[in-house]
C-alpha cells in the first residue's frame, strides 16, 4: 500500500561528511523543535519504518532493525544505546521515539559520520545519514542498531482523554513507557547493553532514578540537550525525525488518493500555514482525520468555535440513560468529537 520510493547510494564519504546547520537552537527552538520554512528531504530510498497500513489507520506501531553482525558476532560486547524523540510538540502527526545502539567504543566515532542533534542538521542531511544505517554493506549499517515506536496522534490524544474514572494518560508517562519498553525490547533480543543515554522528559534526576531502578544492570544517564553531548542519542534523534517526517507525508499521499501532500507548515500551533490548513481541513461535525492531536487546545478550542453544536440528552424518550451523561462526566467537551479508551501497552 506504500509508495514505493526509488532506491540511490548511499553518501560516498561518510566520513568526511560534514552536517548542514540550519541555525543554532535557542532555548525556545529546543522547547519546540520547530523546522517551519525547512525544505523537506527527498524522498529516495524505502525507509522500513514506515507502515503505510498503520499509519493510515492511525495505529501506533514499533519497527526494530536487525541486529548489526558486529554485535550480534559478539554477544559479550558492551552496548551503549541512545533514546531520543521527534514531535513532541506538534498538532499534527505522530511523535515519535528512537533508540539507537552500537559497541561502547565506537560510539564515539558517530560524530565523525555527521550525526548531531536532528535539529541542527537539514531535512536532506538527516535522510542521507539514515539511509546509510539501512543500507546493506556499510559501517553504519553493519555497526548501529536502531527501533522507533510511532505513537499516533490518535492514540496519545485517546490517553489523554480518557475518561474521568480511568484517568488520564499524560504525554510524559506515555513518552516514560515508550521508552522503557523500546529499551526492554532491545535487551530481549539479547543485546548487552551496560550504558543508557536519555535526553529528558521532565526533570532529569526524577526520570533517570525511574530509568535506573527499571533497569539496574546498566549505567543511565538522563540530561537536557543529550542528543548534542551523546552520539547515540544523535543518532536515536535522526532516526526519529526521518521516521516522523516520512510517516506524516505517508499519511496525506495515502488519504488523498492522488499523492499530493497539503501545506501543512511545521506542524505545531504556532505557525501561520499550520492553522490555516487546521481551518480549512476541519469537518463541522468530526473535525479531523487521524493526523490531528484532539487533545492539544489548538484543535479543541477551534472545534468549541467552528464546530457543529451536538445536543447529548441525559435521557432518550423511554428514560434510558444516554452515553452523553458518560461522556460529560469528565468534565471535558472535546470528548464528544474524539476518543477511546487506550492502555500503555497500545502506546
Amino acid at each position: 500500500m506504500s509508495t514505493k520510493r526509488r532506491g540511490r547510494p548511499p553518501r560516498q564519504s561518510a566520513a568526511t561528511a560534514k552536517p548542514s546547520v540550519v541555525s543554532k537552537s535557542s532555548a525556545a527552538d529546543d522547547a519546540a523543535d520547530n523546522e517551519a520554512g525547512e525544505a523537506p528531504a527527498e524522498q529516495t530510498f524505502d525507509l522500513p519504518s514506515i507502515s503505510a497500513n498503520d499509519i493510515f489507520l492511525g495505529q501506533s506501531y514499533t519497527f526494530h532493525s536487525e541486529i548489526p553482525s558486529i554485535i550480534r558476532d559478539d554477544p559479550t560486547a558492551s552496548i551503549t544505546l541512545g533514546v531520543d524523540e521527534a514531535g513532541r510538540g506538534p498538532v499534527l502527526g505522530p511523535m515519535v521515539y528512537g533508540i539507537a545502539y552500537c559497541l561502547s567504543d565506537y560510539e564515539k566515532s558517530l560524530s565523525e559520520k555527521g550525526f548531531d542533534d536532528s535539529k541542527k542538521l537539514t531535512a536532506q542531511i538527516r535522510s542521507d545519514l539514515l539511509q546509510e544505517i539501512c543500507t546493506p554493506d556499510t559501517e553504519l549499517y553493519a555497526n548501529v542498531g536502531w527501533a522507533v515506536r510511532v505513537m499516533s496522534a490518535r492514540d496519545i490524544s485517546a490517553g489523554m482523554l480518557r475518561p474521568a474514572g480511568v484517568g488520564a494518560y499524560n504525554l510524559n508517562a506515555q513518552a516514560h513507557d515508550t521508552t522503557m519498553n523500546l529499551i526492554d525490547e532491545v535487551l530481549k533480543k539479547g543485546v548487552n547493553v551496560k550504558e543508557i543515554f536519555v535526553d529528558t522528559v521532565g526533570p532529569a534526576a526524577t526520570y533517570q532514578a525511574k530509568l535506573q531502578k527499571r533497569f539496574p544492570t546498566t549505567k543511565v544517564t538522563v540530561s537536557k540537550k543529550a542528543d548534542s553531548l551523546y552520539p547515540s542519542v544523535s543518532v536515536a534523534s535522526v532516526c526519529a525525525k526521518v521516521t516522523r517526517d516520512f510517516a506524516l507525508e505517508e499519511y496525506f499521499k495515502l488519504v488523498s488518493g492522488d499523492g499530493e501532500v497539503p501545506n501543512t507548515g511545521s506542524g505545531y500551533p504556532s505557525d501561520p500555514k499550520t492553522s490555516v490548513y487546521l481551518k480549512g481541513s476541519m469537518d463541522g461535525l468530526f473535525g479531523w482525520g487521524t493526523e490531528t492531536r484532539f487533545s492539544w487546545s489548538t484543535a479543541a478550542d477551534l472545534l468549541k468555535k467552528e464546530a457543529e453544536t451536538v445536543d447529548w440528552p441525559d435521557n432518550d424518550d423511554d428514560g434510558n440513560g444516554d452515553i452523553g451523561a458518560f461522556m460529560s462526566a469528565s468534565g471535558n467537551d472535546i470528548k464528544h468529537w474524539f476518543g477511546k479508551p487506550v492502555t500503555a501497552a497500545e502506546l
